[in-house]
């Protein structure tokens, strides 16, 4: 299990020592950009990590919110991708069928990515009907770290927030990490 994080413009800074990834929250909607994104790339990549991105989808437009979040989120070999699926803070969410059109319209706006579905543990269990999570899924569930009360195939598992969201990559190392992130 290789250690990680995810990150929004909450964290001014964070730590990149002992950790193998970090995952940064790029856009939301079709109008936000995480005003730290620059600041949080260059932090994780001079770490030395695998570097992730997500965005935050709300229902609707979902062709425009892919195209916002591609055109926003840097664009290097063997970044990821993650589109987080939750209630949104008007209580509302999108569909099953626009977080999977979602995510297949990020595949074939960036071909070359592994692009990954952030939910929880409520949403997967109870309002996924498809089981679509592109290249794999990112998993919150707060209990023992690499151990999700799910049956599914994982890639990450977010097992805390507190201080900051903590992960764990189901990969034996690195460089297994880092040839996956590369189709």
């Amino acid at each position: 299990m290789l250690k990680g994080i995810d990150v929004s413009s909450y964290q001014s800074t964070f730590n990149t020592d002992g950790i193998s990834f970090v995952i940064i929250k790029a856009t939301e909607g079709r109008s936000y950009v995480n005003p730290r994104l620059t600041a949080q790339t260059k932090r994780a990549r001079d770490g030395g990590c695998v570097v992730g991105f997500y965005h935050f989808l709300w229902p609707g437009n979902i062709t425009a919110q892919a195209a916002y979040f591609v055109s926003k989120a840097p664009e290097k070999a063997g970044d990821l991708l993650a589109v987080d699926w939750e209630w949104t803070g008007e209580h509302t969410r999108a569909s099953n069928a626009e977080k999977d059109r979602f995510i297949r319209e990020v595949k074939r706006l960036r071909p070359n990515h592994r692009i990954v579905l952030y939910t929880n543990r409520d949403f997967w269990l109870n309002h996924d009907t498809t089981s679509y999570a592109g290249d794999g899924l990112w998993i919150a569930d707060y209990v023992t770290a690499g151990k999700p009360r799910i049956q599914a195939k994982w890639r990450i598992h977010q097992y805390t927030s507190t201080p900051l969201d903590k992960n764990v990559a189901d990969f034996a190392s690195e460089d297994a990490l880092r040839d996956w992130a590369t189709p």
